[in-house]
């Protein structure tokens, strides 16, 4: 009876102590992750924080929404007196025309700030790129940031589909056209003096194809990028400004709308699959050579391709002769046993539309090669 007493109490104290070790050991776990939280926690006015952990560097201090939202407005005045050059150049602006004799509101009463946010902590701290937007890269601001503050007038209308456009999402900023601190353009404050070299600072390629033979009337003048696209978005791919390529193509090239009695099949089906839109070296913005550019979908034998036409194009040698060369069959007949079929003028300048002038289409009866 004693030993099984004895027993029993020795269970007891080693559960006691065991338990007791339990509660030491989550005490010591919560101090320490306690002093963990207690040092990430920023400074709050009035509470003494913990003093910073030794394993890492503190985070550079960025000025916190609360401290932007101290900021207040000093005016056009005190902006000009640092900023001569560019009160100058604004002054010519069609911003600072609007601010400065029709205000909308309190806010473009302010003129610099109404696009810059208030100025006072700038003042105070001119180095701080923190405290105030800045339009340009080497500013630091977020191009959402600078966007948002042309948004905050410039929304709606040609830029109803600005978010989501592929401008947007390759974070393009508004001030990578548009320079609304001068009058470098005769509208619309771009950065060049057309629209068409402000597009062309990107897009590289459209730049050297508009060089080439045959191109749209775009460096002469005649029209702009912005006569096809709407840089600020669209509801459809390449910004264009009609719901499909065709259907652009034809508010300047009506004539080709139809609908025609007899249709052909690649033109209604899309205006690229024979022209090229910005330039080419060949003739009507065509992507290839006629007759080769027909030939693409029509075969060069049979009944359709005309013997003559697939293999007469270029010319070749009779029986050998070099001087032959050139020279014209008119009729496209085979010749004499052994010799070579020469080639045909019908196959030289515009090829097939020679004969098949309707390419587009035809609204007569007997159109429906295109012949008339």
């Amino acid at each position: 009876m004693m030993i099984r007493e004895r027993f029993i109490f020795k269970s007891v104290a080693m559960g006691a102590l065991v338990a007791l070790l339990l509660v030491v050991g989550q005490a010591t776990a919560a101090d320490t992750a306690a002093s963990e939280v207690t040092a990430a926690v920023p400074t709050v006015s009035g509470v003494t924080a913990a003093a910073p952990v030794a394993e890492k560097a503190p985070a550079p201090v960025l000025a916190s929404t609360t401290e932007q939202a101290t900021a207040t407005y000093v005016g056009e005045k005190a902006c000009a007196s640092c900023h001569e050059l560019e009160n100058a150049s604004f002054g010519h602006t069609q911003h600072a025309k609007t601010f400065r004799e029709n205000p909308a509101n309190e806010t473009e009463k302010t003129v610099c700030e109404a696009c810059h946010g208030p100025g006072s902590l700038h003042a105070k701290k001119t180095k701080d790129h923190n405290l105030i937007v800045g339009f340009s890269k080497g500013w630091g601001s977020s191009i959402e940031k600078m966007n948002g503050q042309c948004l905050n007038c410039h929304k709606g209308g040609q830029r109803i589909f600005w978010q989501g456009s592929i401008h947007q999402t390759n974070k393009l900023a508004c001030s990578d056209c548009h320079n609304p601190m001068a009058k470098f353009s005769s509208a619309g404050l771009l950065k060049k003096p057309s629209i068409t070299e402000t597009c062309q600072t990107c897009h590289q390629q459209q730049r050297a194809e508009f060089k080439k033979k045959s191109h749209m009337p775009v460096p002469e003048g005649k029209m702009s990028c912005e006569d096809c696209h709407n840089p600020h978005g669209t509801s459809n791919k390449r910004l264009l400004k009609a719901d499909n390529v065709n259907d652009l193509c034809y508010t300047c090239h009506a004539e080709k709308r139809g609908p025609y009695l007899w249709e052909h099949a690649p033109v209604r089906e899309n205006c690229l699959n024979c022209h090229t839109p910005h330039g080419t070296n060949n003739d009507k913005l065509l992507v290839q050579t006629r007759p080769f550019l027909c030939s693409g979908c029509h075969s060069t034998t049979g009944s359709m391709g005309h013997l003559v036409w697939g293999n007469n194009t270029l010319g070749t040698v009779v029986n050998g002769d070099p001087t032959s060369l050139g020279q014209t069959n008119t009729l496209g007949t085979q010749a004499n046993s052994g010799a070579t079929v020469l080639a045909s003028k019908r196959m030289t300048g515009r090829s097939c539309q020679n004969c098949h002038s309707m390419i587009h289409g035809s609204n007569a009866p007997g159109g429906a090669r295109f012949q008339r």
